[in-house]
This record gives C-alpha cells, sequence and structure tokens, in this order.
C-alpha cells in the first residue's frame, strides 16, 4: 500500500492513471475512500493521486488535529507531489479539500499548476460554523454509513477530532484564506451549487472570491446538493474537463 511522509507523519494515498497528475484532496471528515469515482473518471485522462489528510482514512491517527488542518492538508498534498516527482500538479478539492487546494496554490506556488476548487467559500460565521456542528450531532443512517466508508470502524473517533478542531473555530468563525486569494498564481476553477445548503452565502463569497483571484472562472449551478462535484458529478466533470484541457492543451 502506498504511503508517503509529512512533518514526520505517515500518509496514505491512492493513485491511478498516467500522464499529467491530478491531486485530488478530500473534505472534512472524508477521504480518498470517498474519490473512487474521481479516480476512476480522471484517471482515463491523467495520472490521479489522492491522499489521506493526518488523522483520516488509513493515514496516522493523532489524538488533536491542528488547528490549520487546511493548511496542513496542502502542506501534505505538496509533500505528495515531491514525493511522487511529479510536479506541478493540477490539484482538485470539493468542500474542506477545495480549501486546501487554494491554500495548496497560496504557500507552494511551485507544486501547482492549476486549481479546481468545488463547493467551498472564504469564510464562515460562528454561527454558521456552529450549524456544522449540531448537523454532524444527528448521526442518521446515511452519515454513519459515508464515515464508516471512509475510516473503517474507528470512524466516530475520527470525526469527533475534526469536530473538535472546528470547535475551536467557534469564537470568530473561520476566514480560511487571511485575504490572501489575490497571491494565487495559476488558473482556478471554482465549481458550486447555488442552491447548496451548507454554503453560506455563496452567490456573493463566490463574486468576491473571483475578484480576488487574477485568473479565475466559475461554474454555477442552481440546484445541487453538497459537495456539486457529487450531487451533479456530470456537470462538474464536464466543466472540470473543458478546464483541465485548456490548462494542459490537451
Amino acid at each position: 500500500m502506498p504511503y508517503f511522509s509529512h512533518n514526520g507523519h505517515r500518509l496514505f494515498y491512492r493513485e491511478e492513471g498516467r500522464g499529467a497528475l491530478l491531486v485530488i484532496l478530500h473534505g472534512n471528515t472524508a477521504s480518498s475512500a470517498c474519490h473512487a469515482g474521481e479516480l476512476e473518471y480522471f484517471g482515463k485522462r491523467v495520472h490521479c493521486a489522492a491522499p489521506d489528510f493526518l488523522g483520516t482514512g488509513q493515514s496516522e491517527r493523532v489524538a488533536e488535529l491542528p488547528k490549520d488542518w487546511w493548511k496542513e492538508g496542502a502542506g501534505a498534498a505538496a509533500a505528495l507531489v515531491e514525493h511522487l516527482a511529479s510536479g506541478p500538479a493540477l490539484v482538485m478539492g470539493p468542500s474542506g479539500g477545495g480549501v486546501a487546494a487554494l491554500l495548496m496554490a497560496i504557500h507552494y506556488p511551485d507544486k501547482v499548476r492549476a486549481v479546481v476548487a468545488d463547493s467551498c467559500v472564504e469564510r464562515w460565521t460562528p454561527q454558521e460554523v456552529e450549524r456544522i456542528v449540531e448537523e454532524r450531532a444527528r448521526l442518521s443512517v446515511g452519515q454513519i454509513a459515508f464515515w464508516k466508508n471512509a475510516h473503517g470502524d474507528d470512524w466516530d473517533k475520527v470525526v469527533s477530532a475534526d469536530t473538535e478542531m472546528i470547535r475551536k473555530w467557534l469564537p470568530t468563525g473561520f476566514d480560511f484564506f487571511d485575504g490572501r486569494l489575490g497571491e494565487i498564481a495559476c488558473p482556478v476553477l471554482l465549481t458550486d451549487s447555488l442552491g447548496d445548503e451548507l454554503l453560506p452565502r455563496v452567490g456573493p463569497q463566490v463574486s468576491s472570491m473571483l475578484a480576488q483571484i487574477p485568473d479565475a472562472r466559475a461554474y454555477l449551478v442552481m440546484d445541487g446538493k453538497h459537495p456539486m462535484m457529487w450531487s451533479r458529478a456530470e456537470e462538474f466533470r464536464r466543466a472540470s474537463d473543458a478546464f483541465l484541457a485548456s490548462v494542459t492543451g490537451a
């Protein structure tokens, strides 16, 4: 099974296909296991690699996740690109994975060729963070099945660790990028559903992100659940294919 190291931790990754490197980053409480469909689809065109971030999937467990978990994920993705010696990479991610992809472009620009950031926004208020915590506490049958597929039998510990990390943001809310979106030098595609039940103020926030990122475009749909990558998979893949082809010339 393939592993690589980052900051002294052993992290797992999946890969499929050949060609230009596309790194697929998962969101909070998910793992690379949730991206079997993307690995299969995009792996027919490019070399896909999908890591499990620290404390998730088949990667090393830790008692407590870092508060800057998304930035930690960006660093892990950059380490994976170096491990594979195939950079700079195309980078794709939904939700928290989209945040990590954009942070990777900010902090590791030499490792990133282009970004597809799906179903993510720039900021969450404390009230919106509290809503996320409350939603997780429902422990529906669907949630449990998703988490068990992502992490295995200790899924509850993984989700609890992520929820505790998120709770630390309750006093202030999230400001994921610290006003640094304007530093992104590579092309960026933002994909979102205006009907996403989890994204706060998605339309205005996407407009704000577009205004800040020098080379950005967006593909928006009216309906779709979170994330668009899965709820409107055909449209997401069509938009991503066109964008990635424009970047690679393929």
